[in-house]
């Protein structure tokens, strides 16, 4: 019976070291007889007793790594505390296993040391601007180091930037000034737009103006162009129609008639004019003389 237990115990302390089962995500390096041997995949596995036996257990997970807490100075000076997290990976095995006694702290140093580095390069208002740029220039530095280490950093995160509290205040005061300045110079620039418009609208005003006069002025003219064509034209058509008159059997009789009833009202308003010394010609035939004469005229003209 005892020979029995022995043996069992025998069998089981065997079976523990021959049968491994490595979970999903996970490399298991394996030693024998003290030299590196491989690396068991996830699943079922089988080493020799006694022999082989699993040095270095590793994760294949992204594995998110926080930074410590640092001082950093910046180009110009000034003291900013600045955190952050780093992302890696385990992607091969042996190295991360025998290149670096830890691989983690290595990781961690050497983020830090790297974001010294970029951070001393750049002035403190870059620091703010131009985290990408910084999270990208670490995560090369790293990533170059880390191959030797079998480790893949995949990025770094900046959490906080925390510059002193004096600085903090002056940053704080300058961006109320930099406000200021901006809501004075867009209060200028609406001045400036209203003058602007107020003298494009008097212009505009101006000149719908004096297009307004200069087309009455045209309008005017026009019209009193056409009066004067109007009147010509009326006086021509009686000169026309007294001459085709004359021309008729009878005119000149009726020119003399209408001569002498002129002659006769032009003496008679002489008379009515209380202020007026009316001469009367001492030889009437004088009126019948200036009779033909205006005949005389219009007989000359007739036959021109």
């Amino acid at each position: 019976m005892e020979i029995a237990v022995v043996l069992f115990v025998i069998a089981a302390i065997f079976i523990t070291r021959a049968v491994k089962v490595v979970p999903q995500q996970n490399a298991w390096v394996v030693e024998r007889l003290g030299k590196y041997h491989g690396s068991l995949s996830p699943g079922l596995n089988f080493l020799m007793p006694f022999i082989d036996k699993v040095a270095y257990k590793h994760s294949l997970k992204e594995i998110p790594l926080d930074v410590p807490s640092q001082v950093c100075i910046t180009r110009d000076n000034t003291q900013l505390q600045v955190d952050g997290i780093l992302y890696f990976q385990v992607t091969d095995p042996m190295r991360a296993s025998y290149g670096s006694s830890n691989y983690i702290m290595a990781v961690t140093q050497l983020a830090q040391t790297s974001l010294r580095s970029v951070i001393g390069k750049l002035e403190l208002d870059k620091t703010f601007e131009e985290r990408d740029i910084i999270n990208a220039q670490i995560v090369q530095a790293i990533d170059e180091a880390a191959l030797n280490w079998g480790v893949k950093v995949l990025r770094y995160e900046i959490k906080d930037l925390t510059p002193p509290k004096e600085i903090l205040h002056a940053m704080q005061a300058q961006i109320t000034a930099e406000r200021e300045k901006r809501a004075l110079i867009a209060a200028s620039e609406g001045r400036r737009q209203e003058q602007i418009n107020i003298a494009t609208g008097e212009r505009e005003a101006f000149i719908a103006r004096s297009e307004g006069e200069k087309q009455a002025a045209i309008n005017q003219a026009q019209g009193e162009a056409a009066a004067i064509t109007a009147v010509a034209d009326a006086t021509a058509q009686a000169i026309e129609r007294i001459a085709t008159a004359i021309q008729q059997p009878g005119g000149t009789q009726a020119v003399q008639l209408k001569v002498a009833e002129r002659a006769v009202d032009a003496y008679g308003k002489v008379a009515a004019d209380a202020t007026t010394t009316l001469i009367v010609p001492g030889n009437m035939t004088e009126v019948s003389a200036l009779i033909a004469s205006a005949m005389k005229m219009i007989g000359t003209s007739k036959a021109s």
